[in-house]
């Protein structure tokens, strides 16, 4: 069976050796019982500066479990969301905005057969990079290309926080098209 793990604290130099070896303690196993094991999201905890660490869920396939009753350890149920069918539509969606909501938009109305239209107002990331500069250096201010409006959205500047809504099954899809993106 395959237990998905939650919680598991791992050094930034830490190894999957080391999360296997987490994952036999945490199941209550010998690590020899553990067949497989992937990394399901990796995390990290910067909350505190002198204990910078990674915060990691795994899926383990073992064929035993001698673990006392733990929440963070759970069947592994594979889930695909798949997005309801879409008819072919008379006229094109038009999408408003290029940052991530207006990505994903636009590459799951193309994955559904439908040839969505981008509007964006600002420009490329590198043109907004020098109009932003600019911006900040001399206050030259362009009002259709700076850190709101253009390729990458808003958050192209921001300082790297990232808030998913962890409970919704739509969330991973999310994630893993953006993780193909790069």
């Amino acid at each position: 069976m395959i237990y998905r793990i939650t919680g598991i604290r791992l050094e930034l130099d830490g190894t999957e050796k080391d999360l296997k070896r987490e994952a036999a303690k945490r199941l209550n196993v010998k690590s020899e019982k553990i067949c497989s094991l992937k990394l399901y999201k990796k995390s990290v905890d910067a909350r505190h500066k002198d204990d910078v660490h990674f915060v990691c869920t795994i899926e383990a396939d073992s064929s035993e479990n001698n673990a006392a009753r733990d929440r963070r350890i759970t069947e592994a149920k594979p889930y695909r969301y798949s997005f309801p069918e879409i008819h072919r539509l008379e006229v094109r969606p038009v999408v408003v905005g290029f940052g991530p909501a207006g990505m994903l938009a636009a590459l799951i109305l193309a994955q559904a057969g439908q040839r969505p239209v981008v509007l964006e107002r600002g420009s490329c990331v590198e043109e907004r990079q020098k109009k932003v500069k600019s911006f900040w250096k001399v206050g030259n201010l362009d009002t259709h290309c700076n850190v709101q409006f253009g390729e990458g959205g808003a958050g192209t500047f921001s300082d790297g926080k990232l808030n998913t809504g962890t409970k919704d099954p739509r969330i991973r899809k999310v994630l893993e098209e953006f993780a193909a993106a790069g």
